[in-house]
């Protein structure tokens, strides 16, 4: 199918990328300046920015309470941005939109970016604030059930990574990961994936630019064959958390998502795969006001819930 016609729409709208090498500084500001004020964000009970004291250092976090009950579940969300862009501010929205439809209290993380820190620098602060939420449950007003990690394409990068360290730590608890057009193999060889060519242009990300705008993380340190840096590579994949995993149909990274997938289910894991029809790259964070894909956020929720109900009861932080 053809991109939605809202996102053509936007998309046809757009100038002309500029000239020359990518200017993180410059990129950052521009998706800064795009934030809507604070009046106009979906409310909820309370959001408050605090720091987590990690051994990674202290880590900026945001925390987001869907409503006054006095203990929730909890999600730690990681923002996406090709591991340069994006920040707590950028991807607020989303934050707040899981914390609405899931119920669980949200911890959304504001990592060390690229190039200015090198490998694993974002990676150690993501999994220690995975670490700091279940150590500092009672703080966090945590109910000991759900523990789950989710983010969106670098975001997911990380997710999946963050679950498989955890795994290899004997860190069990937690309880699912949240994938949205993941970024799973930092190798870009354009005949890997069928859809790095059906998808190469005319849908927003283009294959294209993905070298260029995973080189900042690449040349600090990260190498597409480990594991932790390409998550697809990973050779056993039993005993990981359940995972939703969601791509899009007109999506470069698609098919190496839906592969990840395939291969978590292989390994006996809980996974859904869930395709959105006439979406791109990016549509969780910049196209969620469209109603077939703020679905995404109700699906969420469903997949959360089911998993709880079977296997959260009876945990304590």
């Amino acid at each position: 199918m053809p991109l939605h016609p809202e996102i053509a729409k936007v998309l046809a709208a757009l100038p002309a990328p500029p000239h020359g090498p990518l200017d993180p500084v410059a990129m950052r500001a521009a998706d800064e300046a795009q934030v809507a004020p604070a009046a106009d964000r979906l409310p909820l009970h309370t959001v408050r920015d605090t720091t987590a004291p990690t051994p990674s250092g202290d880590v900026p976090v945001r925390v987001y309470t869907p409503d006054d009950a006095e203990q929730h579940g909890l999600l730690v969300y990681f923002h996406g941005g090709a591991f340069f862009l994006g920040s707590l501010e950028t991807h607020d929205h989303i934050a707040r939109a899981l914390a609405k439809e899931t119920g669980l209290k949200v911890v959304s993380v504001g990592y060390r970016l690229a190039p200015e820190h090198r490998y694993p620098a974002g990676l150690d602060d993501c999994y220690a604030v995975v670490r700091w939420a279940a150590e500092h449950g009672a703080t966090l007003g945590w109910d000991g059930t759900t523990l789950a990690v989710a983010g969106d394409s670098s975001g997911g990068t990380f997710a999946a990574a963050v679950a498989a360290r955890a795994h290899d730590d004997g860190f069990d608890r937690i309880t699912h990961q949240i994938l949205y057009y993941p970024s799973l193999d930092l190798d870009f060889d354009v005949d890997r994936y069928a859809s790095l060519r059906e998808n190469a242009e005319g849908y927003g990300l283009e294959t294209a630019g993905l070298r260029p705008f995973n080189a900042f993380y690449l040349d600090s340190g990260a190498d597409p064959a480990d594991p932790l840096v390409s998550p697809v590579k990973r050779a056993d994949l039993t005993g990981l958390p359940p995972a939703l995993v969601v791509t899009g149909e007109l999506d470069p990274l698609r098919d190496e998502g839906e592969e990840y997938g395939r291969r978590l289910g292989a390994a006996g894991v809980e996974t859904t795969v869930s395709r959105y029809v006439g979406a791109g790259h990016g549509f969780v964070q910049h196209f969620s006001w469209i109603p077939e894909f703020h679905q995404v956020f109700a699906q969420t929720a469903e997949f959360i819930a089911g998993r709880t109900r079977r296997e959260g009861e009876g945990r304590t932080p």
